[in-house]
């Protein structure tokens, strides 16, 4: 796709007027004489700049994760995952932050670890995994200025995500009950609302999902994704990030792997409504840029779908519109916020998430049995289903002509074989790359669609809930067929994540009020987008690399692109801006979100520093900041050089990057 991106520019610069903010109120001086109130400008833009990090020298760890500042103190408290602990880092001088101490919570449980961090008025609020992920975890209080810890409660499985209320009065953790590796023990997902008031004794409410075990017909007629084997409608959802109103009333919760938002009332602790995010359809071909300048034009969902086997070039890079490809949003991150229109909006990280349990288990991909098989004295692969559970294949595997048991004993979900012996592509849908009757011809090859990794456990023809079946040559059998014989007909091909980030409104229901479309890779191909401080890279040359190696040009787009995952919110004057981090790719990227049917580009800064060296831990102080995680902004009136600052951990690089945010 061709495109100018300076006008893209020439719009941003030439949007926004200079306004006061008389809402916002700086903090009360402990000066008796009342101080003028300093008013905050509008900015027309704004820009990042590069000012200092800290570097853990741990490569990818997990050593730096979700970072979270505490204004009184001017501290920033970083979740350290490989350590399982909290890093206490002083920012009283951004330019230099440095590193004080750790915080384990191995005194609250034997080989407990932090997941999460939150801070509020001074009070530090921790999500504790157990040291067995699916036992029960808690929620610990510290105090921010001498890390005395001040209480502690018991929660649901695996506490991930937590958030205090605007209030200060309510903490809110997203319980996310993944099953076992092995899927042998599946928790139920919940959320957990802790009354804080007196943080001494804080007090539990849990909102579950146990009256939806009822609604799971309903639910997977809304389009909830609801698939786990042997699961119920609890046990299946799972909550990974929380977002609350500015009146803290409601809450919203991610339900990734289920591609829906749970609504939450927060006084009763009861889940309300379980709303579907529906899905994104890659056909659509229009321009993702005129869709950021005229609100009247539609976006483009066009997406690079090849790694070319780890052989590509920027000359083979393709964004285009692909018939039959749907994604699914699967967001991780989520912020609420309240736009120019004084309505509440969401805005989700579509970053996407495979469920992929059990993948080190040889009994689930039928490796224990592989002898015999190829000695045919098995009728079929003999994978065992109860020993996981794996969602994503590549298309080049799901529709050969000759099968899935080609892939015994190497990567062929055991569900999957267990539903029929081969797919085909619906020929009418996927001619356009070469599909006919009973062969997916040019559509499995590795510039095609090949390289794409799916989901296979949906977008199949049937009837009444059962799957249709069709002969190896492609003829209509129907849902009476044979799974051991008989092939599956595909009519769409759904992929995981939606390479973008979306807005919803929330009033009456969750509904999709923006999505960026292409945007995201269209700019990462684009002349104008460059990488480094210096900003004299390239992103083109490096399109879609990966996080963890060097030379990986368009590595990622086979598997979820640049992944979106982690987004902070902040307002500057009367505007309310968009930070968005991209996991793989790397960098940050920033929006204007005050009008929410029309975000506006700001920037995008991506401090990664070397991109051809294969083992970026050879030489990791070198390499900048791979893999950001979590994002926070700092107001300039809490910031401690008064300039708004962003703070981004990078899992990978395991470095907590500080960035400047410059007013135009």
């Amino acid at each position: 796709m061709q495109f100018k991106i300076s006008v893209l520019f020439t719009a941003m610069l030439s949007v926004g007027l200079v306004a006061c903010n008389d809402d916002d109120k700086t903090e009360k001086s402990s000066n008796p004489d009342p101080k003028p109130e300093v008013v905050e400008p509008t900015p027309e833009r704004i820009q990042l700049s590069f000012l200092s990090r800290y570097e853990s020298g741990v490569f990818g760890k997990s050593a730096a994760e979700i970072p979270a500042y505490d204004p009184a103190t001017k501290r920033v408290f970083v979740v350290n995952a490989e350590l399982g602990a909290l890093d206490v880092l002083d920012l009283a001088d951004p330019a230099k932050p440095t590193y004080l101490q750790s915080l384990t919570v191995d005194d609250i449980a034997e080989g407990a670890k932090v997941n999460s961090v939150s801070i509020q008025n001074g009070i530090i609020a921790l999500a504790v995994e157990a040291a067995n992920k699916t036992d029960l975890g808690f929620v610990a209080f510290y105090q921010a200025s001498d890390l005395k810890r001040l209480s502690h409660v018991q929660v649901g499985a695996l506490p991930d995500m937590l958030t205090f209320t605007p209030d200060g009065k309510t903490v809110l953790v997203a319980n996310e009950g993944e099953p076992s590796d092995d899927y042998q023990t599946d928790p139920e997902g919940s959320v957990s609302v802790i009354n804080v008031t007196d943080i001494s004794k804080p007090t539990v409410k849990t909102a579950d999902f146990k009256a939806f075990n009822s609604q799971k017909d309903a639910l997977l007629a809304k389009g909830v994704r609801i698939f786990g084997p042997n699961a119920t409608v609890a046990q299946d959802l799972e909550p990974e990030y929380i977002a609350v109103s500015d009146d803290g009333k409601t809450a919203w919760v991610a339900l990734q792997e289920n591609n829906a938002i749970a609504v939450l009332d927060i006084a009763t602790a009861t889940v309300t409504s379980i709303e579907a995010m529906g899905f994104k359809d890659h056909g659509l071909s229009d321009s993702g840029f005129k869709s950021m300048l005229d609100p009247n034009k539609n976006s483009s969902n066009a997406l690079d779908v090849s790694d070319f086997d780890g052989k590509k070039t920027v000359q083979d890079i393709m964004i285009k519109a692909w018939n039959g490809l749907k994604g699914i949003y699967h967001p991780d991150a989520i912020a609420a916020y309240t736009a120019a229109d004084k309505k509440t909006y969401l805005i989700s990280a579509n970053e996407g998430d495979a469920r992929a349990w059990g993948e080190n288990t040889a009994e689930y991909f039928g490796l224990t049995k592989l002898k015999d098989f190829e000695k045919n004295k098995l009728q079929r692969c003999d994978n065992d289903n109860s020993k996981g559970f794996v969602e994503e294949w590549r298309v080049k595997h799901l529709v050969h002509k000759d099968g899935f048991d080609r892939r015994c004993a190497d990567d062929l979900p055991a569900q999957l074989r267990d539903l029929a012996a081969g797919a085909h592509l619906n020929p009418t849908t996927f001619a356009y790359c070469g599909a006919s009757k009973g062969d997916a011809g040019n559509c499995r090859d590795d510039k095609q669609l090949g390289r794409l990794k799916i989901t296979w456990t949906q977008g199949y023809q049937t009837e009444n809930g059962k799957p249709v079946y069709y002969s190896k040559a492609g003829d209509k059998i129907g849902v009476n067929g044979n799974p051991l014989t008989d092939y599956l007909m595909y009519d769409d091909l759904y992929l995981l994540g939606g390479r973008s980030f979306s807005i919803w409104d929330t009033q009456n229901q969750v509904k999709i009020a923006y999505d960026s479309g292409d945007f995201i890779e269209q700019y990462l191909n684009s002349d104008q987008c460059k990488l480094g401080k210096a900003r004299n890279i390239p992103c083109q040359d490096w399109f879609n690399s990966n996080h963890e190696k060097g030379n990986t040009l368009g590595g990622r787009s086979s598997n979820k692109g640049p992944e979106p995952e982690g987004l902070t919110i902040g307002k500057i004057g009367n505007k309310q801006f968009l930070f968005l981090g991209l996991e793989r790719m790397g960098g940050v990227m920033v929006f204007d979100v005050s009008n929410p049917k029309q975000p506006i580009f700001q920037d995008y800064l991506n401090t990664r520093e070397v991109w051809d060296q294969a083992d970026p831990s050879t030489a990791l102080s070198a390499h900048g900041d791979l893999g950001p995680e979590g994002l926070i902004f700092i107001s300039a009136k809490d910031s401690p050089n008064g300039k708004p600052l962003l703070v981004v951990g990078n899992e990978v690089s395991g470095t907590t990057s500080i960035y400047q945010v410059n007013l135009h």
